[in-house]
């Protein structure tokens, strides 16, 4: 079994609502209506009821038992606009008013309130736009850094774990995180592979050296950051700075890692910076046939997910599941 029909079937055993808020993509209402099919989670979808009605019927995609709110006449858009204000003290009320109009924002209140128990974006909006709106209203209390990591399933399994499955962050938000940014980041990674495959994270710090074959200010940020995580985790299967091959091939780490306690075997790659993070998942994705399920928040108070704008039905879909997933205790 796959670890997405795994997380399938453990969504439906406490089924969530999740709402989404760019109904009229065409994708979005496909997602819907294979989740909806299979029972995984009920589903809120943001927009003018006979606008996603018709665009449904006209592309033959069946959304019945979906719930469906218009933002712009809803009778909880007062509701919403002032506990918008409440808890991002940035914007006027009558600046919330107006906010509560956009789907997005409407949708992650709706979650706030406690309506809705996760949300997914980004198939037609900005990751920066989804992240910078959610970071205002879901930031919990407490977190040192807001991080993202990818769920990746990789049909190759000659490399890193049998069954393919990566953690990959962070691919989506952090430009070029410091040492102590990237350490927060490697540990909110490893639990998020812990809690979605129930396996032991092994994580691998890469960049462009191993273990000190070469030496920068860039290989130095890595290797404080594994030190820092190793002193404050010392159970955690974690080592850096580590070359990708020496990260996922277990005859190189023999070679260039010998005493390496990752062996080649990492399931979660922590990339430097974001430029090598976007361009190695991209590259996975559409090289190596991976799936990507993503960008998971790591840090928020509540489940807010975003897409990536070529993502697919099924990652959709993964992403629903993965945010229901999320929002079970």
């Amino acid at each position: 079994m796959s670890i997405i029909e795994d997380l399938k079937n453990r969504a439906k055993k406490d089924k969530k609502t999740i709402v989404l808020p760019e109904a009229m993509d065409s994708r979005i209402l496909k997602a819907t209506e294979k989740i909806l099919a299979e029972e995984i989670c009920e589903i809120v979808l943001v927009g003018k009821e006979e606008e996603i009605k018709n665009k449904a019927k006209q592309e033959n995609i069946c959304i019945e038992g979906a719930i469906i709110v218009d933002s712009t006449i809803s009778e909880k858009r007062e509701v919403y606009a002032k506990l918008l204000a409440e808890v991002d003290q940035t914007v006027t009320l009558d600046e919330a008013k107006e906010c509560i109009q956009n789907p997005v924002y409407f949708g992650m209140m709706m979650v706030k309130a406690g309506e809705s128990d996760g949300f997914v974006s980004g198939a037609m909006n900005t990751t920066k736009n989804i992240l910078k709106t959610a970071m205002k209203i879901f930031k919990k209390e407490g977190t040192k850094i807001l991080s993202t990591a990818l769920l990746m399933l990789i049909p190759d399994k000659e490399y890193g774990p049998k069954d393919g499955v990566y953690i990959f962050s962070d691919c989506a938000l952090h430009e070029n995180p410091g040492y102590l940014a990237l350490s927060e980041i490697a540990i909110s990674s490893a639990r998020t592979y812990e809690k979605f495959t129930h396996k032991t994270p092994k994580v691998a710090m890469l960049s462009y050296s191993t273990l000190g074959s070469a030496t920068s200010k860039y290989t130095e940020k890595v290797i404080k950051a594994t030190d820092r995580v190793k002193r404050k985790y010392p159970d955690l299967i974690i080592d850096g700075e580590l070359q990708l091959d020496s990260a996922i091939v277990p005859e190189v780490a023999n070679t260039k890692a010998p005493n390496s306690v990752v062996k080649g075997e990492a399931n979660v790659l922590i990339f430097p910076d974001i430029n090598s993070g976007n361009i190695g998942c991209k590259l996975v994705e559409r090289l190596g046939n991976g799936q990507i399920f993503g960008p998971i928040c790591q840090g928020l108070e509540k489940p807010i997910n975003d897409l990536s704008r070529g993502c697919t039905v099924d990652g959709i879909v993964g992403t629903i599941v993965i945010t229901a997933i999320q929002a079970q205790k």
